[in-house]
Formats: C-alpha cells, sequence, structure tokens
C-alpha cells in the first residue's frame, strides 16, 4: 500500500513540473509579437520561461534579423 501511495505522489509531482515548450522557432519566426512576448518574459523571469524557449525566441529574432522571414519568402 505504501508503495502505490509513493509512485502515485511521485506521477503527480512529475505532471505539475514545467511544460516543455511547444512553439518551435519556425512557428516563433511567423509570429513576431510572440517573439518580443517571450523576450520581454524571459527578461522579467527566465527561470519561470525556461531557457530552452527563451533559446528558441533569440533564435527566432536573429533568423527574421538576417532575413529569413515568411513574408520575404512569398514576394519572391
Amino acid at each position: 500500500m505504501n508503495k502505490v501511495m509513493l509512485l502515485t505522489i511521485t506521477v503527480m509531482l512529475t505532471a505539475c513540473g514545467p511544460a516543455k515548450p511547444t512553439e518551435t522557432v519556425d512557428e516563433l519566426v511567423a509570429n513576431p509579437a510572440r517573439i518580443k512576448e517571450i523576450q520581454r518574459l524571459c527578461k522579467e523571469d527566465r527561470a519561470k520561461v525556461g531557457d530552452e524557449l527563451c533559446m528558441r525566441a533569440a533564435a527566432a529574432a536573429e533568423r527574421r534579423f538576417f532575413g529569413d522571414r515568411p513574408e520575404q519568402k512569398k514576394t519572391q
């Protein structure tokens, strides 16, 4: 019985952990407002947002800055 309770508590605590970022760099490149929002959140509390999402937002901003934008691909 104690082992079952311990396992149940462990599973519940694991499920309550921070969610994995679901936004890809490509999705962020297409949404500059979301990039700015994530960058603002990263400046305020990077630990809460998570390093991975902050790094994805930085990569997306870099891509947009250096010219890999969806709107450029449509006009060419």
